[in-house]
């Protein structure tokens, strides 16, 4: 009984003293930056939100073990998006439960517009970092959603200029094959209005929906419309499918594609893949932070990492230096640090900045190709990287839509 009572009274004065001393220790450990983090980790995006996952882990790291941002830590949320519903609703509750600060994430473009119309109604910001539909910065933009990934048109005019360089386009007879939801719609868009505009026939398009596996009907109907060059608009792992498929059927048209993955290259192999296709970043990527960031992934996961985990990773130092330098979490203050022009080492040869009236990043991208046989180091080595666009003298905003061609109005 005696000891009971010791513990009681001593729990007591305990208590007491916490009611002083404690809130400064509990503080201390409960008070992190809470960051919203959606991806998709299943369905035909999983394979990509599985490296987006990865990417924007070590950033956490990285940065919590540099001090974190503003003295705290960095405590990132990342789940499953799912589908635009799903998204739509666990960012919702991100906001109103979990207590993040602001939002970030997804690959999906449909479910991307979901959550970026969640942080309007909640006046939050969200850095929508890897879907690409023009739409999204274009009639669906808001004030409070920035935009990370290139858009379709910096895709389609980054092979665009491989295809005019190599005589691939003028009276040329394309058929496309197009994932059948937002963002393959907005893909064939800006495909068609650059075939027209530099007199390229789109003789056949079929769009494709998300879980079509086998796609020999579709190749039949390529043989059949004998066009110059096979146009792919598709998404996720449906391009390893087609891919695939393609060299089983032999079809002697060149392939051309506006929209790939690495972790899809890799997944069709050096033996299916051929043709032109863009990228926002590639691990051959010859400058100092980027190598510095593949070594740091390859000890951690045995692999190279992907694109979708390098803008992840970038995206969160991002955030990070935005709210060091505002010195706040608050929405408000951050969206007019990105408005202003700051400009962001995002692992290139040159930095990167969101533009003011559309909230999309400016930054260089790629073309790449196969490497020739027998030129491989290992199975993450067959892909051949071209030179950036814009060029070194070039503005970064050249392979972009201009303000008059633009529908955003931010609100």
């Amino acid at each position: 009984m005696t000891s009971r009572r010791m513990l009681l009274k001593g729990g007591a004065a305990m208590a007491g003293a916490c009611a002083l001393g404690c809130p400064t220790i509990l503080r201390a450990q409960t008070d992190k930056i809470r960051i919203g983090h959606l991806t998709p980790m299943t369905g035909f995006l999983g394979a990509l939100g599985e490296f987006a996952v990865l990417g924007i882990r070590i950033a956490e790291e990285d940065i919590n073990k540099t001090g974190g941002v503003m003295g705290r830590q960095l405590e990132v949320m990342s789940e499953d998006s799912v589908n635009p519903a799903t998204g739509a609703t666990k960012a919702q509750r991100m906001l109103e439960r979990d207590g993040a600060a602001v939002l970030m994430g997804e690959i999906s473009s449909a479910t991307a517009l979901t959550i970026s119309q969640v942080a309007a109604r909640n006046k939050r910001l969200y850095m929508q970092i890897d879907a690409r539909s023009d739409v999204l910065r274009g009639k669906n933009c808001n004030r409070y959603t920035f935009h990370v990934d290139i858009p379709n048109t910096v895709m389609v005019n980054t092979v665009g200029k491989s295809l005019l360089r190599d005589n691939m386009v003028k009276g040329k007879k394309f058929f496309s094959l197009t994932a059948d939801y937002v963002f393959g719609h907005d893909l064939l868009r800006v495909a068609k209005a650059f075939f027209a505009a530099n007199d390229g026939n789109l003789i056949g398009d079929e769009l494709v929906a998300t879980d079509v596996t086998d796609f020999s009907p579709y190749l039949l109907k390529v043989r059949q419309s004998r066009p110059d060059v096979l146009c792919c608009n598709l998404a996720g792992n449906q391009v390893t499918n087609l891919i695939k498929q393609y060299a089983e059927f032999g079809l002697p048209y060149p392939i051309v594609g506006f929209n790939l993955n690495t972790a899809d290259a890799w997944a069709a192999g050096e033996d299916n893949l051929s043709g032109i296709w863009p990228t926002v970043w590639h691990h051959d990527l010859d400058t100092p932070g980027s190598k510095a960031f593949v070594a740091a992934f390859t000890r951690k996961h045995n692999k190279p990492p992907e694109n979708h985990a390098w803008i992840e990773y970038v995206s969160l130092r991002m955030m990070a230096q935005a709210m060091n330098e505002t010195k706040s979490t608050e929405s408000e203050k951050l969206v007019d640090y990105f408005e202003k022009g700051a400009e962001f080492d995002i692992l290139k040869a040159r930095k990167g900045y969101f533009r003011s009236w559309d909230h999309q990043l400016m930054q260089e991208a790629y073309p790449f190709t196969v490497k020739p046989k027998g030129k491989a180091k290992d199975k993450w080595d067959f892909l051949a990287l071209g030179a950036a666009v814009p060029g070194p003298n070039e503005s970064l905003e050249v392979l972009a839509t201009t303000k008059e061609q633009n529908t955003c109005v931010l609100s």
